[in-house]
């Protein structure tokens, strides 16, 4: 495995890790703070959005490299 792969694979399976991590740090502000169904989805909402965008920029990056 070379040095490009391993950081590929690694940067992705970590990047994942972090996400998901930041969606139970959400729910349980959501939880903790008594937001109910609709202040939940709102943070998840508002919150999200960082991830969506970080996602739209590496299919961007993909596209523009072919």
């Amino acid at each position: 495995m070379s040095v490009e792969q391993f950081e590929s694979i690694s940067l992705t399976v970590l990047i994942t890790a972090l996400i998901c991590y930041m969606g139970y740090i959400v729910w349980d502000l959501a939880k903790r703070s008594n937001a109910g169904r609709f202040g939940t989805a709102i943070l998840f909402f508002a919150l999200g959005l960082g991830v969506v965008g970080f996602v739209i920029k590496t299919i961007i990056v993909e596209v523009m490299d072919v």
